[in-house]
């Protein structure tokens, strides 16, 4: 199994100590799912043929049926390339999830006249918010990866503060604490750029920690050639460290971006007409509320199937210097 790092990592599926348990393990969890009882002994007894219960067999028989399916599935998707591999499989877990999500008594025809209010005002408000709080967060990223690495003990004891701060407290009481405790000083702030502030501060925090790592993972030699060629601090930082670091720091990030996605509907709370909020609101209307959560629900995978298609790309970019 090669990657692009030319590493050789261990067929797992392909190796019979674990393939043939892991079988096992699915042909029991089936067995006492059929059985429909919270009693393991009866479980037993049953596959010893020591309990009286004519619908067992049957229940065992689908759990076998079921079973042989999954390993001639395994079988025959491991004869693909690896990449083959990852498309089919990712193909039919997404399958399953859609068909665990169809099997609920949804009204398609209520989902067909919400999904476009959905899209154009929840969408387009989430992607808003989302994309103007990363953006500030990275900013307040890189003031505190700098002061945490700096030898000022002021920058240091505030940056050590922040991110202890807004790390510590949960992101729900952030954006209350700023929409309804700023005005207690005197200044009045809407619903759209207090959840706005209230996430850029929440994942600033947490995202300096991945800048400073990042920057730290560059060895001091790096820093010492720059000075020995004059170059400035600011430009050893924008030019020589930060593009090493990025390798570091892509991954990382494009999680936390994919979590503020979906964070961003806490901000609902507070009103901001988000995709959540209208989910839930227009459900409401018809008591519709499970075709609306699981459309949101779509939306938001969709949503981070894209972003983690983008990081993708972006990580490739900076692994071509390390990639053999």
């Amino acid at each position: 199994m090669h990657y692009a790092d030319n590493v050789d990592y261990p067929r797992l599926l392909s190796r019979p100590s674990v393939y043939i348990p892991g079988l096992g393990v699915l042909f029991g969890v089936l067995v006492y799912a059929q059985a429909g009882t919270s009693s393991i002994g009866k479980v037993l007894a049953g596959l010893f043929g020591l309990a009286d219960d004519p619908g067992f067999a049957a229940n065992l028989l689908v759990a076998l049926l079921i079973t042989a399916v999954v390993a001639l599935n395994v079988a025959m998707v491991m004869r693909l390339t690896i990449r083959q591999q990852m498309y089919v499989v990712w193909a039919e877990l997404a399958v399953l999830v859609l068909l665990f999500f169809y099997s609920f008594d949804l009204s398609f025809e209520f989902i067909r006249r919400k999904i476009g209010f959905l899209l154009t005002q929840g969408l387009m408000t989430t992607l808003y918010v989302s994309a103007i709080s990363i953006v500030i967060a990275s900013i307040l990223a890189m003031i505190g990866a700098i002061a945490k690495l700096s030898s000022n003990g002021i920058a240091l004891g505030i940056a050590n503060f922040y991110t202890s701060l807004f790390r510590g407290l949960p992101l729900l009481m952030q954006i209350y604490m700023i929409y309804l405790g700023l005005p207690q000083l005197g200044y009045v702030i809407n619903a759209v750029p207090a959840g706005i502030l209230a996430l850029s501060l929440c994942y600033g925090a947490y995202m300096t920690e991945i800048f400073r790592a990042g920057i730290e993972s560059i060895p001091k030699g790096q820093w010492e050639a720059s000075r020995a060629l004059g170059l400035k601090p600011r430009d050893t930082m924008t030019r020589i460290i930060l593009p090493q670091a990025m390798r570091i720091i892509i991954p990382p990030t494009g999680n936390q971006f994919i979590a503020m996605l979906k964070d961003s509907s806490l901000v609902s709370v507070v009103g901001v007409w988000e995709l959540m909020y209208l989910a839930r609101t227009q459900g409401q209307t018809e008591f519709r509320h499970v075709e609306m959560m699981i459309t949101a629900s779509l939306i938001y995978w969709i949503l981070s199937i894209v972003l983690e298609l983008i990081q993708g790309r972006i990580e490739r970019r900076y692994n071509k210097a390390q990639t053999r």
